[in-house]
């Protein structure tokens, strides 16, 4: 009987040692550690806000956006995607804003603008609903897995109340460490139920090992080892705060608080000691990352205040009213260059960034939708114009064929200036419309100067005609054979011969006038004969004028407006003469009346026979 109970001695030892090393490769959930849970997830959020994305181009964004989705944490990478989402709608519509500008610049209408999105946009707005879908797949799932994972750990629970109110064993130990496996692999639960979960865990595990004296030295040992793994993290975490890297400071800081909340439990007079050596350090490097946030305070501050200073800027241009394309152009260019000062500024405090980032382009899209308006009013008057030159263009191109060269050149120039007043026309058919009308105007003009030449030819072959028969009158009157009717042939000839150019016309007719000057020297001639002959003379004279019908209406006017004024004269001196009475004095002012209306009558009786002759031309 002795040497069997030595060997179930032995047996008990063996299998003792076996299960210490087996509980000490377990997972022992400590109260302190589980505390840090919700600082830590908070820690490796911090972290992941930590990245600057304002100054990303979209390639750059695309990159990071496809990075993120690889790493399938799609509640930890979800204020980043955010933080792109946001960018990259900011770039997108600048982009867009920027395009609608040069299209309405170059004449079309907004209605008529249609942006299309670049492969990389497809490729972003692509990746962003990925990660809603999948967020949304993810959150669904996890709620339905949290929610079979809380009833596989009430289960637990279940098993090891029986456990710890059961028999002792040595199979329980055995038990408890398959519990904890378990419990380890099952994964998260709803939130409100997760801290009474560890708290009930922890109890019954306690109660467990305390329940249980034949297995304190193996609790003792276990503790122990989780101690000195503890202690280990405990320096990895002290050597941290020296590590150039501050990014990936953090990041092994968060896996060191996940392995030391999943380490197990320490000697209890450890653990506080443990945990404030173990916070200490982790403080130590949340410091030296708020030293360098704090770095970066001063620096965002400045730049809150340039973008301030933009704003106030933009906000006196927001409500900018121009009248003229090169008004509005100039003014863009200043609203743009206030763009690029304010993309080069750098990022602003994160809290305030989104509101400032509002009002700046709140007002640069007001700008820029004011300017809209107004070439949309632009684009009506065009149109309007449009019509008007259309209309002008009809009226040149039924003038073009017209041979009443000076009418229609008159006509042709007012169209000419009224094309000059009709303003701007819509700018794809502008080119076209000045084409059509100044093709018109040249054809006209250019027939009437087809027609010039051989008008010009005429003239110059008139004024050689005319030289000759001045030449000929004046060798003539040094003659002995001038006469009346020899110098009306002439003078007859002269005007029949035709027009002359323009720049000889007063040199051609100064001759003629000297010419026959010269001629009537020679002529004989008495009384009233002479002043008949010369003023039939001067009409034939006045035949050659080009505006000759024009000259003799008015000069006819002239002698019958004179022949009136004489014979309202005549009249009223004849009724005068009636009442003088009879004196020296009277008689004397009667005889001087007398002889002014012989005199009126008589010049009367000259211009009715001037007028008489008037007729004959």
């Amino acid at each position: 009987m002795s040497n069997e109970k030595e060997v179930s001695e032995e047996d008990k030892v063996t299998q003792t040692n076996e299960v210490i090393q087996e509980v000490q490769g377990s997972v022992i959930i400590d109260d302190k550690v589980s505390e840090t849970e919700t600082t830590d997830h908070d820690s490796e959020e911090e972290i992941s806000e930590s990245v600057d994305y304002s100054n990303f181009s979209k390639s750059q964004l695309l990159t990071a956006l496809k990075q993120l989705l690889e790493t399938g944490r799609y509640l930890k990478i979800d204020s980043q995607i955010a933080e792109i989402k946001s960018h990259f709608e900011e770039i997108f519509h600048k982009e867009k804003d920027s395009a609608l500008e040069e299209f309405t610049s170059n004449g079309g209408s907004p209605d008529d603008f249609e942006y299309r999105p670049s492969e990389e946009d497809r490729s972003l707005f692509a990746g962003l609903n990925e990660f809603r879908e999948k967020k949304s797949e993810f959150l669904r799932e996890q709620e339905k897995n949290k929610e079979k994972n809380l009833l596989a750990k009430n289960a637990i629970l279940d098993r090891l109340r029986e456990l710890v109110d059961g028999e002792e064993t040595t199979h329980s130990i055995n038990t408890i460490k398959h519990i904890q496996e378990e419990w380890k692999k099952i994964g998260s639960v709803p939130a409100a139920q997760n801290r009474n979960l560890w708290a009930s865990f922890n109890a019954l595990m306690d109660r467990f090992y305390d329940n249980r004296s034949i297995y304190f030295e193996l609790k003792e040992l276990d503790r122990k080892k989780n101690l000195e793994q503890k202690l280990e993290i405990c320096e990895k975490a002290e050597a941290l705060v020296d590590m150039e890297d501050l990014k990936d400071a953090i990041r092994i800081l968060n896996d060191l608080h996940e392995e030391f909340k999943h380490m197990g439990p320490v000697p209890r007079e450890e653990q506080e000691n443990l945990w404030n050596r173990f916070k200490t350090a982790s403080d130590a490097v949340y410091s030296r990352r708020k030293e360098f946030y704090d770095g970066q305070k001063e620096s965002l501050k400045e730049n809150l205040q340039k973008k301030e200073a933009l704003i106030k800027k933009l906000e006196a241009d927001s409500e900018y009213k121009g009248t003229k394309i090169k008004e509005w152009n100039s003014k863009t260019k200043e609203i743009l260059a206030l763009q690029k000062d304010w993309e080069a500024i750098g990022p602003v405090p994160r809290e305030n960034g989104k509101e400032i980032n509002k009002q700046f382009w709140g007002l640069f899209k007001h700008f820029f939708q004011n300017k809209n308006h107004f070439f949309k009013e632009l684009d009506e008057i065009r149109h309007k114009n449009k019509i008007k030159a259309e209309e002008l263009i009809a009226k040149a191109e039924s003038l073009k064929e017209n041979t009443d060269w000076q009418q229609t050149a008159n006509q042709m120039i007012s169209l000419q200036q009224e094309w000059k007043q009709i303003g701007p026309t819509p700018e794809k058919v502008r080119d076209e419309l000045y084409q059509r009308f100044k093709l018109a105007c040249d054809a006209f003009f250019e027939n009437r100067r087809n027609s010039n030449k051989q008008v010009n030819k005429e003239f110059e072959q008139n004024l050689s005609a005319k030289e000759e028969l001045i030449k000929k009158i004046k060798e003539e009157a040094k003659s002995n054979s001038v006469s009346e009717s020899s110098l009306e042939g002439y003078i007859s000839k002269f005007n029949s011969l035709g027009f002359v150019p323009r720049k000889n016309m007063k040199e051609i007719l100064s001759k003629f006038n000297e010419a026959v000057d010269e001629y009537v020297k020679n002529l004989g001639f008495a009384g009233g004969e002479k002043d008949d002959f010369l003023f039939r003379l001067n009409l034939n004279k006045l035949q050659s004028d080009p505006n000759s019908n024009r000259v003799l209406n008015k000069k006819e006017h002239g002698i019958r407006k004179q022949i009136t004024d004489l014979e309202n004269n005549v009249t009223l001196w004849k009724n005068n003469i009636q009442f003088f009475a009879s004196s020296k004095t009277a008689d004397k002012l009667k005889n001087q009346f007398d002889e002014k209306i012989q005199k009126a009558e008589s010049e009367i009786e000259k211009l009715k026979k001037k007028l008489t002759i008037l007729k004959e031309f």
